[in-house]
């Protein structure tokens, strides 16, 4: 029981602990997963559901009821005379209850693609979805990589203060011995100060990152969460584009092509059974004036020329339009791919900088530490030393700047060519 209750209490401890180390794929799942928009997912399959649904009734017996009365002015009537044989005239008030049952048996595939069309606006509108949840993967590039830079500002301030420790230790000890001012601590002290104020401006700034991170994901993270540095080697040149918003230009083209089949559908013949029952005055012998009941039944044809005097044109508008959805695919690949040529050069870019200042920093640190021992042996004021340090500090603030906006290049790469 002893070793379970202590399971049970280590178990949320390790799952808080896993849960505070976040990924950049497992970021944009979260976020994909609790965007409003995906809501629209379900409420375009509904609506989809519901409309095929109702189009497949086309095909079930259609019901209809109806009824009048009537007063005429005049009947027709039989005046001729014929020995034996009475002839009543047919009231002027004259009643009709009638019901139609109607059965469609062939539509030229008219049903069939209604529904077609249905499928494939359900796609286009799934994938319009898509493109919009994609966008956001560029919002939380931003918040992640904004975190890292902050993380990479917050590690060197941590360097600074041990490089002004270092000095403050030892202008105390020149300074108890009498060799050293005590303005050259007090310099130092004050520097050690500022770098509080920095790691104090760093954490604020990262803690209202987080919290934007945790409206996206609608999660509460704390303020410690960590964020795993992506790994992101240099992009080899995109030979094809995976965007979403390619899979939207040809469900378009698609849903076009299914408007020319539906055009060419309505304009065939239409059967059907038909079979109509009534009751009233008179039936279907006029000339007997009572109630009575009667049906007709039969075999309908029907064939409308009407729209085949628009169909040639219904056509050429949805060869436009189709048209059109290929303008706008081109512009998309054009603008796309004048972003990987730009996010190209500026990795190029970056990794000459990158290297550079590994040489800028290593030659600093040679100055500082050869300016930590003239500090210590009094030949240097604590602002000298001071101005080194600053200068080292510099040249890795370049640096993590450069990896930073190196990382966020290949990210941005990947995401651009739809391959994130």
């Amino acid at each position: 029981m002893k070793r379970l209750l202590t399971a049970l209490m280590v178990f949320p401890v390790m799952l808080y602990a896993q849960e505070q180390n976040l990924s950049l794929q497992k970021a944009y799942e979260l976020a994909q997963q609790n965007y409003p928009l995906i809501k629209q997912r379900d409420l375009i399959k509904q609506t989809t559901s519901y409309t095929v649904d109702n189009i497949s009734k086309g095909f079930m017996p259609q019901f209809s009821l109806s009824g009048q009365a009537t007063y005429q002015s005049a009947v027709t009537g039989v005046n001729i005379p014929i020995t034996g044989i009475p002839f009543s005239s047919v009231s002027k008030d004259q009643y009709k209850f009638l019901a139609d049952v109607n059965q469609l048996i062939y539509d030229g595939g008219t049903i069939k693609q209604q529904k077609n069309l249905q499928q494939l606006n359900d796609e286009t509108e799934q994938q319009k979805v898509e493109v919009e949840l994609y966008k956001l993967k560029e919002r939380i590039n931003q918040l992640f990589l904004g975190v890292l830079f902050l993380d990479e500002q917050l590690r060197l301030v941590d360097l600074v203060k041990a490089d002004l420790n270092n000095g403050i230790k030892r202008v105390e000890a020149q300074v108890d011995n009498g060799v050293a001012f005590k303005s050259n601590l007090n310099v130092l002290k004050a520097e050690l100060l500022k770098a509080d104020q920095r790691i104090i401006e760093l954490k604020s700034s990262r803690k209202g990152l987080i919290d934007v991170f945790g409206l996206f994901i609608n999660q509460t993270m704390p303020e410690d969460t960590k964020l795993e540095k992506p790994k992101a080697d240099s992009p080899v040149i995109a030979t094809e584009i995976q965007r979403p918003e390619l899979k939207l230009y040809s469900t378009q083209q698609k849903l076009l092509g299914g408007q020319f089949h539906l055009i060419d559908s309505r304009n065939k013949p239409k059967a059907g059974l038909f079979l109509q029952g009534g009751y009233g005055k008179p039936g279907l012998n006029f000339l007997k004036n009572e109630f009575a009941f009667f049906y007709t039944t039969g075999v309908r044809l029907n064939w409308s020329f009407g729209g085949l005097y628009t169909q040639k044109n219904e056509k050429k508008i949805i060869e436009l339009n189709q048209k059109t959805v290929d303008i706008q695919k081109e512009v998309f690949l054009l603008n796309t791919n004048t972003q990987l040529k730009q996010q190209q050069t500026e990795i190029d870019k970056l990794q000459q900088l990158i290297a550079s200042d590994g040489e800028i920093i290593d030659l600093r640190i040679k100055v500082k530490d050869a300016a930590k021992a003239q500090l210590e042996n009094g030949v240097i004021t604590a602002n000298d030393y001071l101005r080194e340090v600053n200068a080292e500090d510099q040249a890795r603030q370049s640096l993590i700047t450069h990896q930073v906006q190196l990382l966020q290049a290949q990210i941005n790469y990947q995401t651009i060519s739809g391959k994130q």
